[in-house]
């Protein structure tokens, strides 16, 4: 299933993160173990926050893909299905049969 995640990363630890050079690592490993179709990074609500798009094979993925967010960051998480164009087009086809 196609997840949207979203972590917001909590300010100080993401500050201390930076500070001592790790914060790059830390995002780089967790890129390498969800290997998002889509990874977007910006600030929202004032912080640093990840906006990735994966393919979630098995929900036994979820400790894998959170703990280095909650753990290394203090980040706060969401998950949430979605769907690209075609996935809404193969949706709306089905309607009505």
């Amino acid at each position: 299933m196609r997840v949207l995640l979203k972590a917001s990363m909590d300010t100080e630890k993401a500050n201390e993160a930076a500070r001592n050079g790790t914060i790059g690592k830390i995002i780089q490993e967790a890129l390498e173990q969800i290997k998002p179709e889509a990874a977007y990074f910006t600030a929202d609500h004032g912080k640093r926050t990840a906006f990735l798009v994966f393919d979630m094979q098995d929900s036994s993925m979820l400790p894998v893909i959170s703990e280095p967010f909650f753990l290394q960051l203090g980040a706060e998480l969401t998950y949430a299905p979605v769907m690209n164009r075609e996935d809404l087009q193969k949706g709306l086809a089905q309607l009505g049969h």
